[in-house]
């Protein structure tokens, strides 16, 4: 037998996962609130929940991915913007039943682990948790190499929240006549990168580096806070891919405080036909006015260049909304004007109809 085998040399480096624990360790600081007893180091996270004003609590859990767009962060070899779409992914679900976001925890595996990298990582997911004011308590980074290939890397994510069980928002109480809220995305977010991927790099023929007139300098709807800002002139078609998915914490709890919404709906993967039916009840559907927003120039430049028609757009991508709010038509006014006091130029894009499905007009 010819020497002895380290895991090291097995391709699985301890030390550089010690290492990124440290550094990933300060980021996740940033986001710690009261509530949080222990965090990142132990074998489990503790989380002690204020439960002022909670009658029968209720916990509400989500979990997802960022899918395909990590692709393009590889490609772009930036990747500290990703861990916001895994926290908006999984935050927006919570927030939909009305819950307050109280904690999040990450999953990343890879093939090796780079410290910096990795920490690049959680900085995004720190970020994401500041925005969705939820605590990161904690994670795991998995070193699998054989499984992934050389740096590649997947994540995902869970977040846990908190609901009054008398509050807790499910679609139930919709009615016709029901008046549709829409609150503006960011650009892609995180659904339709296997489509938007094959149209701009394989049939358009275009980098990550190339310029496109059509997009401007931000991913973000005309007229729409973004929580995003970026420079008119520093947009590649890589960096318009990248911006980062939307978290409507401060929209959801703005609306709260003024009414009680009786749906809100996260517009991910299926875009508009499969997530706004998943709200409404038995005989109802949507009718959304798709004039009644401006939507960024990523969709228009994605269905030009893929020759991609009207329905499969909107059955596949937000088309520059991220969340509606479906409300009592004599409190649409009150809840535009909640949204606006935290920067939001939110509309009415539609109303609840008698039948099923939605309707594009």
């Amino acid at each position: 037998m010819e020497g002895k085998l380290t895991y090291k040399e097995a391709g699985v480096d301890t030390k550089e996962g010690e290492r990124a624990v440290k550094l990933m360790r300060e980021h996740a600081r940033k986001t710690f609130d009261a509530g949080v007893l222990a965090g990142i180091g132990g074998f489990g996270s503790l989380y002690a929940p204020d439960m002022t004003g909670i009658c029968e609590p209720v916990l509400v859990a989500g979990s997802d991915g960022v899918g395909t767009k990590l692709l393009v962060a590889f490609l772009m070899n930036k990747h500290d913007t990703v861990g916001q779409d895994c926290v908006a992914m999984c935050v927006n679900d919570v927030l939909c039943q009305g819950a307050k976001p109280l904690f999040f925890l990450d999953y990343i595996a890879t093939g090796h682990v780079d410290a910096e990298k990795v920490a690049s990582i959680v900085k995004g997911v720190a970020d994401g948790c500041i925005l969705g004011q939820c605590a990161l308590v904690g994670g795991e980074t998995a070193e699998m190499p054989g499984l992934y290939k050389g740096d590649d890397y997947d994540m995902a994510g869970f977040c846990v929240g908190l609901a009054d069980k008398s509050r807790i928002i499910d679609g139930k109480t919709i009615k016709e006549g029901d008046k549709i809220i829409g609150i503006a995305s960011s650009g892609l977010h995180s659904n339709g990168f296997s489509l938007a991927r094959k149209v701009l790099f394989e049939k358009a023929g275009l980098t990550v580096k190339d310029r496109l007139p059509e997009l401007g300098g931000a991913g973000a709807s005309a007229g729409f806070d973004s929580d995003v800002s970026a420079g008119a002139d520093s947009m590649t078609v890589g960096d318009v891919l990248l911006t980062p998915t939307r978290i409507y914490t401060k929209q959801v709890r703005a609306i709260l405080e003024r009414i009680q919404p009786k749906g809100f709906v996260h517009i991910t993967g299926g875009g508009f036909f499969e997530n706004i039916p998943r709200i409404m009840p038995a005989g109802l559907g949507a009718r959304i006015r798709k004039d009644a927003w401006e939507r960024s120039a990523i969709f228009d430049v994605v269905a030009r260049l893929g020759e991609i028609d009207e329905k499969e757009m909107f059955s596949t991508f937000n088309m520059g909304i991220g969340l509606m709010a479906v409300v009592n038509p004599a409190e649409a006014n009150t809840a535009i004007d909640a949204l606006a006091a935290v920067g939001e130029d939110a509309r009415v894009i539609g109303e609840v109809s008698l039948g099923s499905g939605v309707t594009l007009w």
